[in-house]
């Protein structure tokens, strides 16, 4: 299992190197694949999703890619699918190890900014682009929504707070940072965690 933060859009974020690697591949992995999906819905939108450009971006055939996915539609899924995986990865680690409530929280409000897993700044806001114009994108943004939303609610009764408004402040300020990082490449982690310090002293 990879190190929390290590995804294949990372371990292969060098566009020389992963070219050479694919050449020499008798056949591309589906975790490679994805991780050019992800690297082309970044660079080009959901435009570049598609056999022909990734295998291109590969430097291989869509033979391969048609070995492990059934079509367009399933490559996508695919990519959804880790995607959502990664995210509950994200809520798990953010809760784990012998933290404070207030820790705890601080953790959760900076998930979509995290830039070095599948779920961080960069990727964030292109997922939910293409979410704009796909029914299966935005079903999958709206459980992710729902999961970090809940465990934000959650994580603020532990702290004593029962205001659900809180919950979606934070989360919408955690994707609106998330957009701006990508724009300007700056980590609002000790923003985020600003605000939750805030918040909990404006109801201490």
């Amino acid at each position: 299992m990879l190190r929390r933060g290590a995804t294949m859009l990372h371990l292969q974020n060098d566009p020389a190197r992963r070219n050479s690697w694919a050449m020499t591949a008798t056949r591309l992995s589906p975790d490679l694949w994805i991780a050019a999906g992800f690297d082309a819905l970044l660079e080009q939108g959901p435009a570049g999703l598609k056999a022909e450009p990734l295998a291109r971006r590969l430097r291989t055939t869509k033979g391969s890619f048609y070995w492990h996915f059934k079509d367009v539609p399933a490559f996508h899924a695919a990519m959804l699918s880790q995607w959502e995986r990664q995210a509950l990865t994200d809520v798990e680690t953010a809760l784990s190890g012998d933290t404070t409530p207030a820790q705890k929280l601080r953790h959760l409000s900076q998930i979509a900014t995290n830039g070095e897993s599948l779920s961080g700044m960069s990727l964030e806001p292109a997922i939910r682009a293409w979410a704009h114009d796909n029914a299966a994108v935005a079903e999958a943004v709206a459980r992710v929504d729902h999961l970090r939303l809940t465990q934000l609610n959650a994580e603020l009764a532990e702290n004593g707070l029962s205001n659900p408004e809180l919950a979606r402040i934070l989360y919408a300020a955690n994707l609106g940072m998330a957009e701006l990082s990508r724009r300007d490449g700056s980590v609002n982690d000790g923003a985020l965690g600003t605000l939750v310090d805030l918040i909990l002293a404006l109801y201490d």
